[in-house]
């Protein structure tokens, strides 16, 4: 059988054919490429202006639970010293030894009215959060609600302290306050646990009461759990992970875990081991 001649043009056409699926196909995958990549960027900065502005959130809602409770302490601790120095204003008739004793108590007064609102106008800035760092925060909240015997606060920490940075420490004392305010408000509770555990590779931030407790799926789907929803998604904005635990009767534990490669240096390894 006689085999057909080799034809140089099929050739030609044949390879020029292959360039060109080739080439398509390669255009193909870079369209593709940039299409996914350009998904990926707005994705990411979606997430960076979500997380912006749920720290802006953060920060004013703060401000306003700060704003409140200075509001308290103005009228219920300031006003009162100052009351006081306006009842050894009044006059003592001509007894000098008294009229001088009213002059010292109100100058001690005085002063302590002034450290006073020097403490409450540090509390007012965020600067001044960011100095104190996220245990030293929440060690202030912990004797603050322990005074007014509205709640029992300990807070237990386990490792050596160290910073999260200023964003994310912002993120986790806000999730605090708001578990701290449902114990407070909802859950009935006589108790409330806050530990925190510095690992080198994670971060733990377990908040705890013995309250009255909640089925959790049974208030996310009846529209009552948008607080533990915010706890959710504010954990996820800063790459941590929420797990919410609760039954009826058994109070409600919250964990936010944070992955991460611990620094070496301590913010401040001053902190204690427990307060309550």
């Amino acid at each position: 059988m006689q085999q057909e001649p080799f034809s140089f043009e099929a050739a030609i056409i044949a390879i020029t054919i292959l360039f060109l699926v080739l080439g398509a196909f390669i255009i193909m995958i870079m369209l593709v490429y940039r299409k996914r990549r350009n998904l990926h960027i707005i994705e990411k900065l979606n997430l960076q202006a979500n997380f912006k502005q749920e720290l802006l959130k953060a920060q004013l809602e703060i401000q306003e639970q700060t704003l409140t409770y200075v509001g308290r302490e103005i009228h219920d601790n300031i006003g009162q010293v100052l009351s006081f120095v306006k009842l050894n204003l009044n006059p003592v008739g001509g007894n000098h030894q008294l009229l001088q004793q009213k002059m010292i108590d109100s100058r001690a007064l005085v002063a302590q009215a002034i450290n006073d609102l020097r403490d409450l106008s540090k509390s007012l800035s965020f600067q001044h959060f960011a100095h104190l760092g996220l245990v030293k925060a929440i060690q202030i909240e912990t004797e603050r609600i322990n005074k007014s015997g509205l709640l029992l606060l300990i807070l237990n920490v386990k490792g050596e302290p160290y910073t999260l940075g200023e964003q994310k420490e912002l993120v986790l004392f806000r999730i605090f306050q708001e578990s701290l305010n449902n114990a407070l408000k909802h859950a009935e509770a006589r108790n409330f646990i806050i530990d925190l555990q510095f690992h080198t590779e994670s971060f733990t931030l377990t908040l705890a009461d013995d309250g009255r407790g909640f089925l959790v799926a049974k208030r996310l789907n009846e529209g009552g759990g948008s607080g533990l929803k915010n706890m959710e998604s504010r954990a996820a904005l800063i790459g941590a992970t929420a797990t919410i635990n609760s039954s009826v009767g058994n109070g409600c534990s919250i964990s936010i875990i944070l992955d991460h490669l611990a620094p070496k240096t301590n913010a401040n390894p001053s902190y204690p081991n427990r307060i309550g």
